[in-house]
């Protein structure tokens, strides 16, 4: 009897150790603190109207009508941003001279970079547009149909940037939209065998700007 009683003693003692043991991991659990997921981003492109710089777009991001993290394209248009807590956001794209645009709901996962590809795409805000207006005419002062008109931002270094082109209409005519930020432009006007002929002009401010362009004589 003195072993069954013993045994009984050890077997009561066993059970009230894993008690034990178990009490203390469920309360090792409970104070356990879940680790924060790891941040994400988002990147992508954004593309304007032709005439237009996509560069200096300002890429804002909102949660809850706060703002979380901004960044700004590059000459390419492109942009980046990290560090973002998973979850939904809304994303707003702003320059002077284009409409601004808007991405709602956008979800950012925890440790991933989501891109948005090219899917931006700001044209020109019509109430912000410098339009710069202008004819060809040949040297016996008739207009030419058929020019070629090719618009170059001319830089800092005085080289020329060419950004677009033309082509007359039967009036002899040709029509640029551009931002309204300060810049000087260089139009040069080109026509079969004829001399072409540049001229430049600063465009500042929403206005309509002209210019009238005289080919030369035919080319030696």
């Amino acid at each position: 009897m003195k072993q069954v009683s013993v045994m009984n003693r050890f077997r009561v003692g066993g059970v009230v150790a894993l008690a034990l043991l178990l009490a203390c991991v469920c309360v090792g659990q409970k104070n356990k603190k879940p680790q924060p997921a790891s941040p994400g981003g988002l990147k992508g492109k954004v593309r304007v109207e032709a005439g237009a710089s996509a560069e200096g777009v300002s890429v804002v991001v909102r949660a809850d009508e706060r703002e979380v993290a901004r960044a700004t394209t590059d000459s390419n248009g492109r942009f980046e941003i990290d560090n973002l807590a998973p979850g939904r956001y809304s994303i707003i794209f702003r320059k002077q001279g284009l409409r601004t645009a808007e991405m709602k709901d956008f979800e950012v996962g925890a440790g991933k970079v989501r891109s948005l590809g090219d899917r931006v795409y700001l044209p020109v805000d019509e109430g912000s547009i410098a339009f710069l207006k202008g004819s060809v005419f040949s040297a016996e002062g008739r207009s030419v149909e058929g020019a070629r008109v090719e618009l170059a931002r001319v830089l800092a270094d005085g080289s020329a940037q060419k950004i677009d082109g033309r082509v007359t209409n039967d009036l002899g005519e040709f029509s640029f939209r551009l931002t309204p930020v300060a810049a000087r432009y260089r139009v040069t006007a080109r026509y079969g065998g004829l001399l072409p002929v540049s001229k430049e002009i600063d465009i500042e401010g929403a206005a309509i700007f002209r210019i009238a362009l005289s080919l030369g004589q035919p080319a030696p």
